[in-house]
């Protein structure tokens, strides 16, 4: 396997993880918190895809899909641009989803277009800087690493969240 496929496959399981964690709940589940400051699997779904959809699009050199019509279908009262970093409970609580449809589609959506991206990465393309913000520079790897790592862990913790949601 290549490192196109090593990464494609990362980004399949985060898919599956997510579509498991969402799939059939009702608005009230999705919007359920544990505790008062608590994530909610709407708001963890949506920040890794917010998260995705930003990093990918940087790295590709492409709008993100979230500014088409992601923003306006959510309805978020939120800066367009938030993905969700640094949240305050109250922000959390504020991304609230209509349906598993909504924020599935927005998922698969961009889950699309960073499979499509990586689908042909070599080993040369994965050594490009994507940001020199950071010392040492962030490496197109890097960044992928990290986001697989970031969504699969929040996905990890929708997952969490619906089985105790499914155990009251």
């Amino acid at each position: 396997m290549n490192c196109a496929g090593i990464i494609s496959d990362a980004f399949e399981r985060i898919h599956e993880t997510v579509h498991a964690a969402v799939e059939g709940l009702p608005s009230e589940d999705l919007n359920a918190r544990l505790d008062k400051d608590a994530n909610s699997i709407a708001w963890l779904v949506w920040h890794l895809t917010r998260v995705q959809d930003d990093h990918i699009a940087d790295a590709a050199g492409t709008e993100q899909l979230w500014f088409g019509d992601w923003a306006p279908r959510f309805g978020l009262p939120l800066e367009e641009a938030s993905t969700g970093y640094g949240h305050t409970s109250a922000q959390v609580a504020s991304v609230r989803v209509t349906s598993a449809d909504l924020l599935l589609g927005y998922f698969d959506a961009v889950h699309e277009r960073t499979t499509g991206f990586v689908r042909d990465l070599d080993g040369h393309a994965l050594d490009r800087v994507v940001d020199d913000a950071w010392s040492p520079p962030v490496t197109l790897g890097v960044r992928l690493v990290s986001v697989i790592s970031d969504d699969l862990q929040h996905a990890g913790q929708a997952a969490f969240v619906r089985g105790v949601l499914q155990r009251r």
